[in-house]
């Protein structure tokens, strides 16, 4: 069985959305990154940082989520959502998924944290080159990867949707906001949220003003 290490409302529920996507049988570990003394020491034998995601199969840790997505996606090839090696989409699919971890998320804390810098100084480059990127990517085509829904996407939008809608870090151009209401259709992605909402339920941080409802 495959064990999902996560914590809900966090960089982690974009695959908890994958997982049900894939419709992939997988055993669920609560992690709780507020937890009074932190998470335990022992958990950095599963992630080296002690965050989320990660995933173990068959004595095999997967780390980081476009390693993960790939990894996954992969391996259930009968849910279509990672395009095969000899398909042209295959291109624009890796590259979505690679730059959303590398160039998408370093960005926005940047810009969210202050952070002052030039291009050449940091290897994910500029806030204003990713936003006019994506802007121009989603304009030519609908998904991350061309003409349909992949996995890629299911990073991409909780990105955009997170960022954008709740951290109002990214600016809410029409493209962006088109995006995000075409993939927050998906049941798979009600369905993760409705199961972040329980688990959220579950740790005393997400009580008062912190409550699922209201973050």
């Amino acid at each position: 069985m495959l064990k999902f290490y996560h914590a809900p409302w966090s960089r982690s529920s974009s695959v908890l959305w994958l997982l049900e996507e894939l419709q992939a049988p997988y055993d669920l570990e609560l992690v709780d990154m507020h937890a009074e003394g932190g998470v335990p020491e022992s958990y950095r034998a599963i992630q080296p940082s002690k965050k989320v995601p990660a995933i173990v199969q068959d004595g095999h840790i997967v780390t980081e989520r476009a390693a993960i997505t790939l990894y996954l996606a992969d391996m259930f090839p009968e849910a279509g959502l990672a395009p095969a090696i000899d398909d042209p989409a295959r291109a624009a699919y890796l590259r979505s998924l690679v730059y959303h971890d590398a160039v998408f998320d370093p960005v926005v804390c940047g810009r969210v944290h202050g952070l002052a810098y030039e291009s050449r100084d940091y290897p994910f480059g500029t806030f204003d080159d990713m936003v006019a990127f994506l802007e121009r990517q989603l304009s030519e085509k609908p998904y991350a990867a061309g003409d349909r829904f992949t996995a890629a996407d299911v990073q991409l939008g909780t990105g955009i949707g997170y960022t954008m809608n709740i951290m109002n870090a990214l600016p809410e151009r029409p493209v962006f906001k088109e995006y995000v209401a075409r993939i927050e259709q998906r049941p798979a992605y009600r369905k993760a949220q409705q199961i972040d909402m329980e688990l959220a339920s579950r740790i005393p941080f997400f009580s008062g003003e912190n409550a699922p409802g209201n973050v």
